[in-house]
């Protein structure tokens, strides 16, 4: 059986990369959590993995904007190694703090030359949001007319219920720069989850907890292979986890393992 393995980049102020690391390791992966500074004085490290995880916290204290000097200095010191580990089909995931700096990178939603196209704003409830929150997984126009609503996200496919995580961010607003930025988004089948209640219907706050454009919580770029969200799936993973594990029974199935256990899956089929 293939072993896939997974880094998980950490810096001053990362915080949820144990959370991740055993998220992986549940579904089988072997995973390194690696120091930026490490990775930039050894940068062919990086193509000794197959799956790099960006996780949350407030990295470098969020000084400037949330996730931005990570950002700046990823994309100094180690582009061209992160665009030659995509180019290998790799995978990618950023998790609140982690998405942060995926879109201020440029890399989501992704264009060729990594300018970027989004932000995620301060909350419009003006305060740190720390509540459990229900997604959807979006379908385009094309899948509903096909029937087939299957997420081009390769970390998403086969969950197809309304699923309950938590987040825990100040600055989760999703916007896009301009509206052709949002369409695309749209179009392209790039919009992966959005905030919901537990019907699986658009609410406003508390239900989106941030005030996001379409009530996005998560994209992915155009090959389905680069994923970023503000809820957190590592917080979800047992289901002892879940508020109310006594209580409900699909509170027995916890919402966020699959998601890990979807990119494991993929890259062992590959």
């Amino acid at each position: 059986m293939k072993n896939i393995k997974v880094l998980i980049l950490r810096t001053a102020g990362t915080n949820c990369d144990q959370e991740t690391r055993i998220a992986f390791e549940l579904v089988g992966a072997k995973v390194k959590s690696l120091h930026v500074n490490d990775l930039v004085i050894g940068k062919n490290k990086i193509f000794d993995y197959q799956i790099i995880a960006f996780p949350g916290g407030f990295t470098y204290g969020d000084d400037i904007a949330a996730g931005k000097i990570l950002a700046n200095e990823l994309k100094m010191k180690l582009k061209t190694e992160l665009q030659k580990f995509l180019a290998k089909n790799g995978l990618m995931i950023g998790i609140c703090n982690g998405f942060q700096v995926l879109v201020k990178m440029g890399i989501l939603p992704g264009n060729d030359d990594w300018q970027q196209e989004s932000t995620l704003a301060c909350n419009d409830s003006g305060k740190f949001e720390d509540r459990w929150v229900y997604l959807k997984k979006t379908e385009t126009r094309e899948q509903k007319i096909e029937n087939r609503g299957e997420s081009k996200c390769v970390w998403t496919r086969g969950i197809d219920k309304v699923i309950y995580l938590p987040v825990a961010h100040g600055e989760g607003k999703f916007i896009t720069l301009n509206k052709s930025v949002l369409n695309r988004l749209k179009d392209n089948g790039q919009i992966v989850y959005q905030y919901c209640d537990k019907n699986g219907e658009f609410a406003a706050y508390p239900d989106n907890p941030n005030g996001s454009f379409e009530h996005i919580a998560g994209i992915c770029d155009d090959t389905g292979r680069i994923f970023g969200l503000m809820p957190h799936p590592e917080r979800c993973v047992f289901r002892t986890q879940h508020p109310r594990w006594t209580r409900e029974e699909d509170s027995q199935v916890p919402d966020g393992l699959n998601i890990f256990k979807n990119a494991v899956d993929y890259l062992k089929k590959a």
